[in-house]
């Protein structure tokens, strides 16, 4: 092969491997849904509406799935001391699987006044899919624990998924996912830099990009030295 084919066909399978890295992000939707909570609280019931994002971030076999309130349900008529209160919540399955993810979060990391609205932490759980193709996560009950009662509040105008995920089952898979809830609300997602799907993608489109600027450098250098040794005869 002429130096100049092998030169084109270095520049060609770089491009070719940005391309398929780009092809092989996973496909995700998200959007922030509004929740309408109807609560059981020690002192009668109560209602909120609460926007509700659901976010996954891949992490080894599964995905780390956060759920963010965006505003305050239910309230107290006393004061809460800091830590007083715990909450946790579940994630309805839908698609290709089925059943309910636990997430947790940690305890109010600052006292919260009587009958203010209660601002739920970020709650974490991990997903780990037994199953491949779509799955939808829909915002499910939430239980808020504190001094010594327990309040339920949970969905009632049916809301629609917050979040969207085309996975692919691990090795062994049998029927239904599993679920772990989280105890710090915090992402421990093995280093990946951000929480939303639509930003892998952006991130695995970015790793493309990169091979084909590698693979294009690369051909650059081998066209100087070439010609540097043409010039040399």
């Amino acid at each position: 092969m002429s130096y100049r084919k092998r030169t084109a066909a270095l520049a060609s399978a770089a491009a070719l491997a940005g391309s398929a890295v780009w092809m092989a992000a996973p496909v995700a939707r998200a959007e922030v849904v509004d929740v309408n909570y109807q609560c059981k609280t020690p002192i009668g019931d109560k209602s909120a509406v609460s926007p509700i994002d659901i976010k996954g971030v891949k992490s080894g076999s599964g995905y780390r799935i956060t759920m963010s309130w965006q505003k305050g349900v239910s309230s107290s008529p006393v004061e809460l001391g800091k830590g007083a209160m715990t909450p946790s919540a579940t994630v309805a399955l839908g698609g290709a699987d089925s059943g309910t993810l636990a997430v947790s979060g940690p305890a109010n990391d600052a006292a919260i006044p009587a009958n203010t609205p209660i601002k739920i932490s970020d709650l974490s759980g991990t997903y780990t899919p037994k199953k491949s193709g779509e799955v939808t996560f829909t915002a499910g009950v939430l239980t808020i624990k504190a001094l010594g009662t327990t309040t339920t509040c949970t969905p009632t105008n049916d809301p629609g998924p917050s979040l969207t995920l085309d996975v692919s089952a691990g090795s062994g898979g049998g029927a239904g996912g599993s679920a772990q809830g989280g105890g710090s609300g915090a992402d421990t997602g093995a280093g990946l830099p951000q929480t939303g799907p639509e930003d892998s993608a952006v991130a695995l489109g970015t790793l493309g990009g990169t091979v084909l600027l590698a693979g294009a450098a690369g051909a650059l250098w081998l066209t100087r030295r070439h010609q540097g040794a043409r010039a040399g005869r």
